[in-house]
């Protein structure tokens, strides 16, 4: 079962994809934010390609565990997707990805442009790769009791 990671933002979405046992997550690309129309057929042609069957977005919460200014917009595009396409979409706290993510790039030796960029393909492979870590350890302290 493949699963989409997505970093979501307004202008820019992040987007990265689990391998077909959800062990490990690749960077896919960063999507520019169209019209409903585009955006519907961009990620139609995605969830087809890739064969996936759950989405996991970031979900920005504060440090102390509240919603961020982001949740509403965040929240609405989870609704987005769970009409359009009829997947599951798990939102998944995304506190401090992107702080990991520029830790990253900040040791390439790339284009600030780039990097920018870059920033929201890696957010979203944090994001996926934390959430398949946590079905790996239920799913290993489930087996342990």
């Amino acid at each position: 079962m493949r699963i989409l990671g997505i970093d979501y933002g307004d202008s820019r979405i992040g987007l990265a994809v689990s391998d077909s046992l959800g062990i490990t997550a690749q960077p896919l690309e960063s999507y520019r934010v169209k019209s409903d129309k585009e955006n519907t057929e961009y990620f139609k042609r995605l969830l087809e390609k890739f064969g996936i069957e759950e989405i996991v977005l970031g979900f920005p919460l504060r440090m102390n565990g509240t919603p961020g200014t982001r949740a509403q917009k965040t929240q609405a595009f989870a609704l987005w997707l769970e009409k359009k396409f009829r997947l599951p979409v798990v939102l998944w706290d995304e506190r401090l990805t992107t702080k990991q993510a520029l830790r990253i790039l900040s040791h390439q030796k790339i284009d600030r442009k780039v990097k920018k960029q870059k920033k929201d393909q890696i957010s979203a492979v944090i994001i996926l790769s934390t959430y398949l870590e946590s079905k790996r350890d239920k799913s290993h302290a489930s087996k342990d009791h």
